[in-house]
């Protein structure tokens, strides 16, 4: 039996919020957005704590790698903005892209920065150098989303023309292509154990497939609109999807079934728009969710 509560609201954006990410350093969490910054809160003290710095357009996607005192923000203008928590200060921003970025993410054993944009590219950034050593064409749409296999043999890129486009990360050269939704694919993870992925997608979709033979395994009719993301629960068998028709869902992620349904239709004070995007902490005890309604939302759930 699942329980799920409201434990907390953060308040302070004044646009929709589009992206999230928790710090390398445990109880902060970052958001951004349509307005003017990036912003820092406490999920110790569910508080804002600052705007960490003013941006010219909107933030898709916010990036903290593990070992590095680095922020990434991937900003609408193509550009990346670079924060250094040690100097506490903005870096020169990684500049190659000219459309939105929509994704970021980390290679570890690579010391690798990917980036996916609008533009239909993948640029690779040395995270110790912050210089550009490659780019992929990866489609001739936009990226929307980017899933590192967790023993970091494959890349999977979700892409605006329904396909999932699959890389070795040795090379980057191109693995597979998988075909399955009938519209944009908006979300990607692999399972802890890099058994299968799961994609989700504008078609409301969820889709597992098999990590070594991309085959479908199963697909389920999950939302009644788009995908926006999906996140496996740190220690516990279950994924949960958030969605633009404004419910969270907990999936188990072993045998595929829904196990609860976080909405106002089910009596939680949730929120009334959109869902963008989610992340558990303090250990899988607590989910943020993040919306088109301006708000965060902590939750406390108990499996």
């Amino acid at each position: 039996m699942i329980t799920v509560e409201k434990i907390g609201e953060l308040r302070g954006h004044t646009n929709p919020i589009f992206t999230l990410e928790l710090s390398q350093k445990p109880g902060i969490a970052f958001t951004g957005g349509n307005d003017k910054g990036l912003v820092e809160w406490s999920l110790k003290n569910n508080a804002l704590l600052k705007v960490l710095f003013p941006v010219s357009s909107s933030i898709y996607a916010i990036h903290c790698p593990v070992d590095y005192p680095l922020l990434f923000a991937g900003v609408r203008n193509g550009d990346v903005l670079v924060f250094d928590f040690v100097k506490q200060q903005l870096l020169a921003p990684l500049k190659h892209h000219q459309k939105p970025i929509f994704d970021i993410k980390t290679v570890i054993h690579k010391k690798e920065l990917l980036i996916a944009s609008e533009d239909g590219t993948v640029s690779v950034w040395s995270l110790d150098t912050l210089m550009l050593l490659h780019t992929i064409k990866v489609s001739n749409d936009s990226i929307r989303c980017i899933a590192i296999s967790p023993d970091e043999k494959q890349v999977a890129f979700g892409c605006r023309d329904n396909t999932i486009k699959v890389y070795y990360l040795e090379d980057y050269s191109p693995l597979h292509t998988i075909n399955g939704h009938t519209m944009s694919v908006f979300s990607l993870q692999y399972a802890p154990d890099g058994s299968y992925l799961v994609s989700g997608a504008r078609d409301a979709q969820v889709k597992i497939w098999d990590s070594i033979t991309y085959k479908e395994i199963k697909s389920i009719p999950a939302h009644l609109f788009a995908i926006n993301h999906i996140a496996f629960h740190p220690t516990e068998p279950y994924f949960a999807t958030a969605s633009m028709d404004k419910s969270i869902k907990l999936w188990g992620s072993d045998d595929f079934k829904l196990y609860k349904v976080i909405s106002r239709e089910k009596g939680f004070p949730c929120h009334p728009l959109s869902i963008n995007k989610l992340a558990w902490f303090d250990d899988g005890r607590k989910l943020m969710s993040i919306s088109d309604d301006k708000l965060a939302i902590l939750w406390g759930v108990t499996f």
